[in-house]
């Protein structure tokens, strides 16, 4: 079960979703924060849980979409948007934005299941790429993680060369099979490789201290790009679409996930 939050505005409140496969990942998420007295991040009421159909008319399926969010000193923003549908789509899709105060990547967890499979990735994403020193010290901790569990799971094949810049070397991406293949390579690798990243990230915010103005902008504007790409390329643009129609969708997107 989600761990009991302190009264507060609703983007804190607890995600309960039947039926929801991610349960256990956000779960564990929202627990490791607590130690760093996270508050509620303001969203509007219309994108706290929006409900919905998909399928056909015969065989209408419920759609739930909810979003958790909570900031702290130094995350801007972290947020979670939770899809259940059943058959059709469960997913998470699990952000950290970090302060441009700080010197640190985003936190990013995919975990999707769709009727193809299972589609899974995590990483610590660069603000500034070519930037040794915003990365160098991150990639010396994440790669060995990264070699520890991609050797247990497949690849998932090769990403776009545009996204490139907004992946590290230690992008942990893998496809999956439905079924108790797939489960159990959830149970045995990807979830413990999540905790493994997610720890890792909370490490990082931990030992980060305030950086000077000049670089604050520099970390602002690779955080801008980052942002910008990833909303005008979010994957769940049609699948949202289909379950909650275009309008309430972009609105979501630029006003939620990548607010910017």
């Amino acid at each position: 079960m989600t761990p009991s939050l302190p009264t507060h505005p609703c983007s804190l409140d607890p995600v309960t979703l039947p039926g929801w496969r991610w349960g256990p990942f956000l779960d564990h998420a929202v627990e490791a924060l607590q130690p760093l007295r996270p508050e509620a991040y303001p969203i509007e009421p219309r994108f706290l849980r929006r409900e919905g159909l998909t399928g056909s008319k015969a065989h209408p399926v419920a759609v739930t979409t909810s979003t958790w969010a909570c900031r702290t000193d130094k995350l801007r923003q972290v947020r979670a948007a939770c899809v259940e549908a059943g058959m059709a789509a469960s997913v998470l899709n699990f952000v950290a934005n970090p302060s441009s105060n700080f010197d640190l990547p985003f936190f990013g967890a995919d975990l999707v299941t769709l009727p193809s499979g299972h589609l899974i990735a995590l990483d610590l994403q660069p603000a500034l790429k070519k930037d040794q020193a915003h990365t160098i010290r991150v990639w010396e901790r994440l790669v060995p993680l990264w070699e520890n569990w991609t050797k247990l799971l497949p690849s998932g094949g090769p990403i776009p060369s545009e996204a490139e810049p907004y992946f590290s070397p230690g992008f942990l991406w893998t496809r999956l099979p439905l079924g108790e293949q797939g489960d159990e390579l959830i149970r045995s690798a990807v979830f413990p490789a999540f905790v493994a990243y997610f720890d890792l990230y909370l490490q990082l915010v931990a030992e980060a201290t305030p950086v000077e103005e000049k670089r604050c902008e520099e970390l602002l504007a690779g955080q801008q790009r980052y942002v910008d790409y990833r909303a005008e390329k979010d994957p769940a643009r049609g699948m949202l679409t289909r379950f909650h129609g275009a309008e309430w969708t972009e609105a979501y997107i630029h006003e939620v996930l990548f607010d910017l």
